[in-house]
């Protein structure tokens, strides 16, 4: 353990009235981000202000007036709620009962857990994500912290985050870079004792690479980010953190070299010995040939330090595919790992086929092989992925059968109080109690829901609908404000959005595989659909395609040609540059949950949980978690779970059973039937079912603590032995 002392410093946003400085704790804690009243603290001060800065309280509290400071701090009605908040952040930061420490009392709190992902999507205000691998690390970290884990984060800041998205008036996707400023993000630099930026340094061939550390954080967890934005680098390792996912191989791997290797560095430097190391996806994986150099230079064979190394690794690969993992020609690998096999004993050819696949364009060093080969313990993320991730590396364990490969699955989980609406949330503690908040995976507690009044739920799902069509209104209102689109591109924004409409969303990113495209196989058929005056329907949908992939693109721009054919009606909206903001409202406010991926290459997806949680109906492919989570009556299946010969024959298919459900089954179901004061019997009746399996069998409470009981402890438990 290191004794070096560690500066951690938060800045004054501003002078704050002394009976409220504490707003200056809570902004430097993303705890307030799924606590809603300290959410309210911010915005009641000055509630436009707050949506400028984007829900920042950081940068909020930097430009706020001192007369509305002065005024909430003479306002009793605002005190109650700010004392409340207070108390209960403390109470949360202190709390001795946690969830771990009553299931494992006698585990030493000293065995602590490192969690390294490429990227951590935490709030809108921090836009360093692209999409779920992101959003479901950042609700990781964020269980974590509910339940008390000894955890601490990895990650990158990239002051240029993802990218904006422009959609032009013949629907192409425009990208463009921004710059984060750091000193208005909630983050703070980590000080040594002489007040210099606590910073780790990488070798690599010919340089090293210095990398100071960041920290925010995440209630009780601590997450680091490295930034090589600093002057001791050249001028391109200071790109390096610079944008998330370039497609540049030496960019890439150097990325990779410093997450992994510059990770347990940082680990090393902030004085933690943790037990276990958690690689979200391969990205990390060199962490393992690091920690493997480590126990070599005290004297082990690489033979034993593998052995002791594999024992703390736990790997979780997202990626159902072998194209979408992470690959890097042998020769490059060579150029930045030749001085590293000496120093573990190999040679250059051991060193390869640690990681070595063989392709038709020459061997690669793949990244989830090296972190299957150096981990005791590997699992996807739903039932059926473990089913292809077995199937797609059997390949490494000739010797087993496919049901023996060693990766089981986790399924994926949402953290429920950063996406259940604030009104949801309170329905739910008049019927369910307040124990759902403290065992949101208890389904026996979720059983409750059939006790709320559909009249009460239906209240909720109004109000969210309403709220996301104000927000889609007010979106559109600012575009046109700006003067620079067309009046076709503020349409397509949502101004002819119908209140009444049944609502189906369409939300998340756009890769071929997704199929944002086959709501429109039939075009004809889908126009008759949106036009039915007595059961008319609107589609929103949103989402981004990799600056460098061109069919995602062609996609997107497909579906806006259709959103700008007048036979529509405006009941079809592209909502631009997604994001976490968009995504909740969306989520909360949609009546159906659209997810069409071409089966079996959804790993799980998480959108639709969010949306369940919220009260909305799932309609998607049996692929992913919708394989587990579909019972006949909490949603709807698209297609009968098949796999065909041809991608065509499966569009084709699919697409005739998703407008057979929604003209046949769904449209009806939302229509008919209603009561004298207009609420769907039949439909609530599906939506509480929903609420009822979803809500606890699909959150990260369920998700961390399958984590803790199938992975962290028995690796800790390995390292007494």
């Amino acid at each position: 353990m290191s004794s070096e002392k560690i500066i951690r410093l938060i800045p004054q946003t501003t002078a704050l009235p002394k009976r409220i400085e504490r707003l200056n704790d809570l902004a430097y804690n993303i705890w307030w981000s799924w606590h809603p009243e300290a959410v309210s603290l911010f915005s009641k001060i000055d509630p436009v202000l707050w949506n400028v800065e984007l829900h920042d309280p950081v940068a909020f509290l930097q430009n706020v007036s001192r007369a509305n400071l002065n005024q909430v701090a003479n306002d009793k009605q605002y005190l109650a709620i700010y004392d409340r908040v207070v108390e209960d952040f403390d109470q949360y930061m202190l709390s001795e009962g946690t969830w771990y420490q009553t299931h494992y009392p006698d585990m030493d709190p000293k065995k602590s857990i490192a969690y390294l992902s490429f990227e951590f999507g935490l709030h809108e205000s921090i836009p360093a994500y692209a999409g779920g691998l992101g959003i479901l690390a950042g609700d990781h970290l964020k269980e974590a912290s509910d339940m008390g884990l000894p955890l601490a984060a990895i990650g990158f800041i990239y002051n240029q985050g993802y990218f904006v998205q422009k959609i032009t008036e013949d629907g192409w996707q425009e990208t463009s870079n921004f710059y984060l400023d750091f000193s208005k993000l909630p983050m703070i630099p980590l000080l040594d004792e002489n007040g210099k930026n606590i910073t780790v340094s990488v070798p690599l061939p010919g340089r090293n690479i210095v990398a100071r550390v960041w920290e925010i954080q995440v209630g009780r967890i601590p997450l680091y980010l490295l930034d090589t934005n600093v002057e001791d680098n050249s001028s391109f390792d200071q790109q390096l953190t610079a944008k998330l996912y370039t497609s540049d191989l030496k960019t890439r791997i150097t990325q990779e070299i410093l997450l992994g290797i510059g990770g347990v560095h940082v680990m090393r430097r902030l004085g933690y010995n943790p037990v276990v190391w958690h690689m979200n996806e391969g990205h990390s994986a060199f962490l393992a040939i690091e920690r493997c150099r480590e126990l070599v230079v005290e004297g082990k064979t690489f033979e034993e330090a593998v052995e002791i190394v594999k024992k703390g690794n736990v790997f979780t690969t997202h990626t159902p595919v072998p194209a979408g993992n992470d690959k890097f020609p042998v020769w490059l690998v060579e150029k930045y790992f030749s001085q590293i096999w000496p120093e573990l004993g190999l040679t250059r050819d051991q060193f390869i086929d640690l990681a070595k696949e063989a392709s038709p364009y020459g061997d690669q060093f793949t990244m989830p092989i090296l972190a299957l080969r150096l981990s005791e313990r590997s699992n996807g993320v739903s039932e059926l992925h473990g089913m292809v991730s077995r199937k797609m590396w059997q390949f490494l364990w000739p010797e087993k059968h496919v049901d023996e490969v060693p990766i089981k699955h986790i399924t994926n989980g949402v953290h429920t109080f950063s996406w259940i609406s604030r009104r949801m949330a309170i329905l739910f503690d008049q019927y369910l109690g307040r124990e759902w908040r403290e065992n949101p995976d208890d389904p026996g507690i979720w059983e409750r829901v059939k006790a709320i009044p559909d009249e009460e739920i239906w209240a909720v799902k109004r109000h969210q609908k309403r709220k996301l069509l104000r927000f889609i209104n007010d979106k559109a209102r600012e575009q046109w404000s700006e003067g620079t689109v067309h009046p076709i591109q503020v349409l397509a924004g949502g101004v002819l959005l119908d209140s009444d409409a049944l609502t189906i969303g369409f939300a998340r990113r756009f890769p071929t595989y997704k199929r944002g495209y086959l709501l429109f196989h039939d075009y004809e058929r889908l126009m008759s659909i949106l036009n039915n005056v007595n059961q008319p329907v609107q589609v929103l949908f949103s989402g981004k395609a990799h600056p460098a992939d061109e069919p995602g693109k062609m996609i997107i721009q497909k579906i806006y040609r259709a959103i700008k054919d007048h036979r529509s009606g405006g009941r079809l909206v592209f909502i631009e540059d997604y994001n976490m903001e968009i995504a909740r409202h969306l989520v909360q406010g949609v009546d159906v949950w659209l997810n069409t991926p071409r089966r079996p290459n959804e790993a799980s997806g998480t959108s639709g949980m969010k949306a369940a949680l919220n009260g909305g109906l799932n309609f998607s492919i049996l692929d992913g978690w919708w394989h587990e989570g579909y019972n006949g009556k909490n949603g709807w299946a698209i297609g009968d779970g098949k796999e065909y010969e041809s991608n065509e024959k499966q569009d084709e298919m699919d697409a005739l059973s998703l407008y057979e459900i929604l003209e046949e089954q769904i449209l009806p179901l939302y229509y008919s039937g209603r009561t004298i004061s207009g609420i769907p019997t039949g439909w609530m009746t599906r939506v509480k079912d929903a609420i009822r399996t979803l809500a606890p069998q699909f959150s990260t409470r369920r998700m961390v603590s399958d984590y803790v009981h199938e992975m962290y402890v028995p690796a800790m438990k390995e390292s007494q032995q």
